[in-house]
């Protein structure tokens, strides 16, 4: 039953509600704001300008926990925002993720102009929240244990009209000593693999033609409904869906990557070559104080088989430097095992403290001093991998998906930009032929940079597609679309399923 506080409020609001969403974190946060923008938008509040800068009704804070000192950056935005919630009011603040899980008892006491605290496992009731929190005036703080709606049940407003990320799992059974996300997010829950397809459908029927399929740890899935060869079921199940171009996943942990994986992704023409694998060290001794299931010899392994079977894969990592503990020696296991991935990029992180994780506590803290030097040391030996990587491209003819705000200095080049099949960035020069995001170009690669590619010649073809129709159509939309909407809050609660991660990109994976 509906508890009276949850009935859809009627509020009579003469002016426009705008609210902001500031996100921090991984893929998974990414994707979690798309649903809160869903719920807001759904409930009556329409998007500020990308300039307010908290300039606007509601603003809500979408933590991360895992990133270092999260805790101060988000205090740090609260404080400039008191002032301004002093002057403006009936404006409101929430903080939600893995930091308001985490932290729900302080965030409040510290920042006592925040109006609503919500965690990861009941981002759906923040409509509600908010309302009570302006009916009773006072904060109101409210974190589920566990997951209350599998998010993708969530209204959705998404950031990319020709990309989607598609939730297929949440949560992780990993216990690895340095990431504090499964205290956060739970143990894992898998999606229904029909529900999964049919959203991805949905999506490709709105126009969409490339999806991510987004999980803490994305090939464990299967381990909740007891299929070890779920995932590769899934894959291939994807190369059957009519209209859709492209499948990428993240992030995937070496213990969960079987054979069945490595041949759908070669089996399925639309499964991307492409593989973010998070190794984390190189190092044996490392790896086992990490608590990660495999070791040095496993994950090059793995990567050997991937290029075997698909030659032109682009393998990218997350490495860690300087866990507690870590010897000159286990430094430069790391730094063979670099040498012998080379990997198109890794996403290198300095350990530091995450409190709530065993290795915070663990004795053999690392010097400051010694972590940057190593640090720099694997990150230059990373930079001369990629640029020999890149050169590899050089010549090659490749299609390029057009994106949309990729290239910083697409304005004053001249050029366009966009992902080659392997991700691969590509700066493009602008072809005669209009070209929107989503289209496909053809190009031959001229020059390499480490963490770019350049075709400078005339584009080869323009092939239309019906991704770039959707971006066309939203854009023309959001161009002729009023700028608020003047009326008051409209019914909350439990939305209709509609269809819809960062891996976790948080280096945990």
């Amino acid at each position: 039953m509906t508890s009276s506080s949850d009935r859809s409020p009627v509020v009579d609001v003469q002016r426009t509600s705008t609210y902001e969403i500031r996100t921090y974190g991984c893929q998974m946060n990414v994707h979690d704001s798309e649903r809160l923008s869903g719920l807001l938008e759904n409930a009556g509040y329409v998007r500020a300008p990308k300039d307010a800068d908290g300039d606007a009704d509601v603003v809500v804070f979408n933590t991360c926990a895992v990133r270092e000192n999260a805790d101060n950056k988000l205090y740090g935005n609260l404080g400039r925002l008191a002032p301004m919630k002093t002057k403006r009011p009936g404006m409101q603040i929430a903080v939600g993720g893995c930091l308001a899980q985490k932290d729900r008892d302080t965030i409040v006491k510290r920042a006592p102009w925040v109006d609503v605290v919500f965690g990861t496992h009941n981002i759906g009731k923040l409509p509600v929240l908010l309302e009570r929190a302006r009916v009773q005036e006072e904060a109101q703080v409210e974190i589920a244990e566990s997951l209350e709606a599998f998010p993708s049940t969530l209204p959705t407003r998404r950031e990319s009209a020709y990309a989607a990320w598609v939730s297929i799992s949440v949560g992780c059974n990993n216990t690895c000593t340095f990431c504090i996300v499964p205290a956060l997010r739970g143990k894992e829950k898998d999606r229904r693999t029909g529900d999964i397809l049919a959203e991805i459908e949905a999506l490709v029927d709105e126009g969409v033609c490339e999806i991510t399929l987004l999980g803490q740890n994305v090939n464990a899935y299967g381990s909740d409904i007891g299929d070890r060869e779920a995932f590769s079921k899934l894959l291939r199940a994807c190369g059957r869906i009519d209209g859709l171009e492209r499948v990428r996943f993240t992030s995937p942990h070496p213990r969960d990557f079987t054979d069945d994986v490595i041949a759908a992704m070669a089996e399925t023409p639309n499964v991307m070559p492409q593989l973010h694998m998070p190794m984390q060290s190189g190092s044996d001794t490392i790896l086992k104080a990490m608590r990660r299931s495999y070791r040095q010899e496993r994950y090059l392994g793995i990567i050997e088989k991937v290029r075997a079977a698909i030659p032109h894969a682009a393998i990218t990592s997350d490495i860690i430097v300087g866990f507690p503990g870590e010897t000159e020696e286990d430094f430069e296991q790391t730094m063979h095992a670099v040498r012998e991935a080379r990997f198109a990029q890794a996403f290198t992180f300095q350990y530091s403290k995450r409190p709530g994780t065993p290795a915070a506590t663990m004795d053999n803290q690392i010097p400051k001093e010694v972590v940057q030097e190593r640090y720099l040391r694997l990150a230059a030996l990373q930079e001369e991998i990629s640029w020999d990587e890149n050169k590899k491209q050089i010549g090659r003819t490749l299609e390029l998906m057009v994106a949309e705000g990729e290239g910083r200095k697409d304005g004053a080049t001249h050029r366009l930009s966009g992902r080659a099949p392997d991700n691969r960035l590509v700066h493009f020069t602008r072809p005669d032929t209009a070209v929107r995001p989503g289209d496909v170009v053809t190009v031959e690669i001229t020059y390499a940079a480490p963490h770019h590619l350049l075709a400078e010649g005339a584009v080869l073809n323009v092939r239309p597609t019906r991704a770039g129709d959707a971006w066309e159509k939203r854009n023309t939309a959001e161009a002729v679309k009023p700028a608020g909407v003047m009326l008051g809050l409209p019914g909350i609660g439990a939305p209709a399923p509609l269809p819809v991660a960062a891996g976790s990109g948080c280096g945990c994976d």
